[in-house]
């Protein structure tokens, strides 16, 4: 690829973010950066309680990413965030003017059982239909792709960097446009 990019890999908590993020930011040889480092300890109480994050809770957090996604625009970044909602994305997008979304859909059923299994992370799976009540896919004038979980990490990573080619010069906006990617 010939200039760095600046990924948000985002979906409900479940659909592999990390893994895939981690992934991709190794097959791009740039830097990675979990979204849930960046949550203020009253942000984790709150979910680590089965209460639900609003807008307020979530604004300063999603600064935080994107003064991350800023600072790596030269040099190329991922970052794992969940970024739900539209208004979230484009306040990621005001920080970082060429972030490109990888959005990881799949199947509630899927994903249910996922976070049933997952251990150790404070986002119960009690609050996984409030991810799903906010989320707003990825609109057509979004730079970026959706991608159906279900193939698993290592083809979802090989399918985002196929996208981000498709997308080759992040600073052109006549190259960003949504590729659906076998969304369900």
């Amino acid at each position: 690829m010939s200039a760095p990019h600046v990924v948000v890999v985002m979906g409900v908590s479940g659909t592999g973010k990390s893994t895939v993020g981690r992934l991709l930011a190794a097959e791009l040889r740039v830097p990675y950066a979990d979204a849930d480092d960046f949550h203020p300890p009253a942000n984790i109480a709150k979910m680590s309680a089965g209460i639900p994050l609003d807008d307020a809770d979530r604004a300063p957090w999603l600064d935080a990413i994107g003064a991350w996604l800023a600072a790596h625009a030269d040099t190329g970044g991922v970052v794992g965030c969940s970024a739900l909602k539209r208004a979230y994305r484009d306040r990621l997008r005001r920080a970082a003017p060429d972030a490109i979304t990888v959005h990881l859909a799949g199947d509630r059923a899927l994903i249910a059982e996922r976070l049933h299994e997952r251990t150790g992370h404070f986002m119960p799976e009690t609050l996984l239909d409030s991810q799903f009540a906010d989320l707003q896919p990825l609109e057509p004038d979004e730079a970026g792709v959706s991608l159906d979980i279900t193939p698993g990490p290592s083809t979802l990573t090989a399918r985002a960097v196929a996208a981000l080619r498709r997308l080759e010069t992040p600073r052109n906006p006549d190259t960003h446009r949504n590729r659906n990617q076998g969304t369900p």
